[in-house]
């Protein structure tokens, strides 16, 4: 059993995760962050750092601080009806700390798609990467994130 102040650490942790203002990237409602898929189907592309579309990546956001990523939100896909594979990592050796697998389909609405994600702790310094497939080849995806810092 944890010691008294580091359990009193980890539930000031827990607090934090389940109540904390989320940061949004991209920042602007005119920014996007575009993921694509390998070009061939079902197959993952290369792993590639997230970047905007105004060259500003998610791990210059993380770069003093450690933090989490605690939503994706699915804006857009190119294709219709065919599934997706995300996977989100860090560092060199792409430790995977998310995966999240969507379609988007249409019938009475169509709708944008959220992800709550409870990620591991990202560290400080590290370079974000995602890599993408979908049953479609080259396909691709507009998402944002939501994250916090420690």
């Amino acid at each position: 059993m944890p010691e008294i102040g580091r359990l009193a650490h980890l539930i000031e942790h827990i607090h934090k995760c389940q109540s904390h203002v989320s940061a949004i990237f991209p920042e602007d409602t005119d920014e996007t962050v575009t993921v694509s898929a390998g070009g061939t189907a079902n197959t993952f592309g290369a792993w590639a750092e997230l970047v905007d579309d105004q060259a500003v990546t998610l791990s210059s956001k993380f770069a003093d601080n450690s933090g989490h990523i605690v939503a994706i939100l699915i804006e857009v896909c190119s294709v219709t009806d065919k599934r997706y594979l995300l996977e989100l990592a860090y560092g060199d050796d792409e430790t995977v700390f998310v995966r999240n697998r969507f379609m988007k389909i249409l019938t009475k609405m169509n709708v944008g798609h959220q992800k709550r994600v409870r990620s591991i702790e990202i560290p400080a310094g590290e370079t974000i990467y995602y890599r993408l497939k979908c049953e479609t080849a080259s396909a691709t995806a507009e998402v944002h994130l939501r994250y916090y810092l420690d």
